[in-house]
């Protein structure tokens, strides 16, 4: 029988894993016997499915708020840290922007809620900034920008971490904008940056393409400050 059951999985293309519990488990009765095998297959392919948004997610590293230190995080009253570790602002397609210092844990942050977002099976992208204007870049010069932008429309949360680090020319400004825009009231943003607003022409070099973005941006955004220092400077082993 174990046989002949595992040769049945295989021509109607089921996971070995659904042959295993179709083998191994048991019940009173057999409608008991399928519900227990059927509700196995369901947790096995939701775990699948989240592999798999993690690692499509492109994240730096997998970081969670387990531990995670909300000390001197300023969060809007609209909000709080339970609205954040479920990433429930997601639902009405909201945007964070996490402004502070470097290394004050603003990616640790946006990466755990990015996880969190991908266990409940949303679709998660997470870029370098610089990273993404590059790859935009790359995309029109080959002529398959159209299809990025394609996939970057089939996702619910898209994460800009170092927002601004470096600045970047007029033809990746306006494809940065083009994607931001395409957000705008259909997906979330998170965006990490240590670069007050008033000083984010100096990174598009575009007052007229800096205030459309600021203000499409800031719509639907909370903005979280975090008013501490380095946690990387707090830790080092060079401090004296």
């Amino acid at each position: 029988m174990r046989d002949k059951i595992y040769e049945c999985c295989k021509e109607l293309r089921l996971s070995a894993t659904f042959a295993d519990n179709a083998v191994t488990l048991s019940g009173d009765t057999h409608q008991e016997y399928l519900v227990k095998v059927l509700q196995a297959e369901q947790e096995y392919r939701n775990n699948k499915r989240k592999e798999l948004h993690l690692k499509q997610a492109g994240f730096d590293g997998l970081k969670t708020f387990e531990n995670y230190d909300f000390e001197k995080i300023v969060i809007p009253s609209a909000l709080n840290t339970e609205n954040l570790k479920t990433a429930a602002f997601l639902e009405q397609k909201q945007n964070l922007i996490l402004y502070g210092r470097n290394g004050a844990g603003k990616s640790h942050m946006a990466t755990a809620i990015g996880v969190e977002a991908c266990m409940q099976g949303k679709k998660v992208k997470f870029y370098k900034t610089a990273t993404l204007v590059n790859e935009l870049l790359d995309a029109k010069a080959d002529g398959s920008l159209t299809r990025m932008l394609k996939r970057l429309s089939k996702i619910d949360l898209l994460i800009c971490d170092e927002w601004g680090y470096l600045p970047f020319g007029a033809e990746g400004s306006q494809l940065l904008f083009q994607v931001i825009a395409d957000c705008y009231e259909k997906r979330s943003l998170i965006i990490t940056t240590n670069i007050e607003f008033s000083k984010w022409n100096s990174i598009f070099y575009d007052e007229q393409l800096t205030a459309a973005l600021i203000d499409r941006l800031v719509h639907h955004s909370h903005l979280i400050v975090f008013d501490r220092e380095s946690w990387r400077f707090e830790h080092s082993l060079m401090k004296i």
